[in-house]
């Protein structure tokens, strides 16, 4: 399945791939990737362990290069520490007794890339205060993060990765390990930026459903191969088999969806909470 072709009165893409191919020895996770990412567009990137879905990102982040093809941002290429670029990594539980503290965490991002020690100025601070407030974490903001939530420690991920208003957020399966409250909660907080913003999203997900009604394309990867459409396009039993090559079934139940039969590994788990 390929991607419509965007009409001349489409804003220009924010992050743009073209011929795109990766492997791991011998192996090609996928190949032959063309992809226009445009401000305020959420993608939704699914697919088993092992399909390359970490590593599409960190070739956006300039940290992986690519085996073919190239990773245009704003027409440039991709490079590491990009200021337009946001990212929110996977979940990673803070170890109790951490002393760093929650504001600590997002002026990291706020003066964290200047050179030399950081120097912490009256504007930094107002932006963190801004910036937590943002994303409702300013009650806890004082707060040693070992001592805050899952969730609570992923509102200031959040915060942290919006420090220099980027055009696009990259997000790393957000929601891994958190509750259904709080995957809802950091789902919206990451859709009102995109909507607020026009910021563009690619989401990185084991499980698209508490994203579903926020996602306006979802790029599929499997078996080296890939798929692109919206949700209602890919998401079908006969896309999916096509796929893979065997008969996979897709369900959809109370705004749901559930894709049985993928012969990876616990697949059955890529879209189901």
């Amino acid at each position: 399945m390929t991607t419509p072709r965007p009409s001349t009165s489409d804003p220009a893409p924010v992050l743009t791939i073209r011929g795109g191919a990766l492997g791991f020895g011998d192996r090609v996770l996928w190949s032959g990737l063309d992809l226009d990412i445009r401000p305020g567009e959420f993608i939704a990137v699914l697919g088993a362990n092992g399909t390359g879905k970490t590593s599409l990102l960190k070739s956006m982040l300039g940290e992986q290069p690519l085996d073919a093809g190239e990773v245009l941002v704003d027409g440039h290429p991709a490079h590491r520490g990009h200021r337009r670029i946001g990212y929110i990594p996977q979940q990673k539980i803070v170890a109790p007794g951490t002393p760093l503290r929650g504001r600590d965490l997002v002026m990291l991002g706020v003066n964290g890339q200047r050179y030399g020690p950081p120097i912490t100025t009256r504007a930094d601070r107002e932006k963190v205060d801004a910036l937590l407030a943002a994303v409702g974490a300013a009650p806890y903001a004082d707060q040693p993060l070992g001592s805050l939530s899952g969730g609570e420690q992923q509102r200031l991920r959040v915060a942290q990765s919006l420090a220099d208003d980027p055009a696009l957020l990259l997000c790393d399966e957000p929601l891994m390990s958190l509750d259904l409250q709080h995957q809802r909660a950091v789902s919206e907080l990451i859709d009102a930026r995109r909507r607020e913003h026009a910021t563009a999203v690619v989401f990185v997900t084991h499980d698209v459903n508490p994203v579903l009604s926020m996602v306006d394309r979802v790029l599929y990867l499997a078996h080296g191969a890939f798929t692109i459409g919206s949700p209602d396009e890919v998401l079908r039993s006969e896309v999916l088999s096509r796929l893979y090559g065997t008969p996979v079934d897709v369900f959809r139940t109370h705004g749901r969806v559930v894709v049985v039969g993928a012969p990876d590994a616990d697949h059955h788990h890529e879209v189901v909470a």
